[in-house]
């Protein structure tokens, strides 16, 4: 998601005059934030969430979260008394549960990037418009991606303002 969002802030940069860039405020903006609070993205991502396939994966989900936290406490509680035999075995099948919980997760996560990936793209040019409105309408001189920043008081950031107007573009 970097790639683009880095891609989209060059594109506006490159496409502001350079004299726009000699005075003007510095502000910050989180791309993928202000993108992904956005309710046209929150409708998409309730979607793939209510897709079959991925209440299904969350479910299962869900099950083997259960089962390797009791499988963590009955170990914590019997860990003491065990053998080193049985420690050893539970510990792999504690191993095991976790590699499961760890595919799943990943399933569940991968769903979520590909509708992420999706809504950058097809939001891409509207937030370019929304980025430069703000841009002029802002005074802003320098913009930076939040991720770039060491530090940066929350004045400085418009990604909530980025959200908002992207939030008015896709309501039409």
């Amino acid at each position: 998601m970097s790639k683009l969002i880095q891609a989209l802030l060059v594109t506006v940069a490159l496409a502001m005059p350079s004299l726009g860039w000699a005075q003007g405020k510095i502000a910050v903006v989180n791309l993928e934030q202000a993108i992904l609070q956005t309710d046209f993205a929150q409708k998409r991502l309730n979607e793939a969430r209510n897709r079959e396939d991925y209440k299904s994966d969350k479910a299962e989900f869900d099950r083997l979260k259960e089962e390797f936290d009791s499988m963590v406490q009955q170990f914590q509680k019997d860990a003491a008394v065990m053998s080193q035999e049985q420690q050893q075995d539970a510990r792999r099948k504690l191993s095991s549960k976790q590699a499961d919980l760890e595919h799943v997760a990943g399933k569940l996560q991968s769903a979520e990037q590909e509708v992420g990936q999706a809504l950058l793209q097809e939001m891409s040019p509207r937030v370019q418009e929304v980025l430069q409105d703000l841009i002029s309408t802002e005074g802003i001189g320098l913009l930076l991606q939040r991720g770039s920043v060491i530090h940066a008081d929350a004045g400085y950031s418009i990604t909530a303002k980025v959200t908002d107007k992207l939030n008015q573009a896709f309501a039409d």
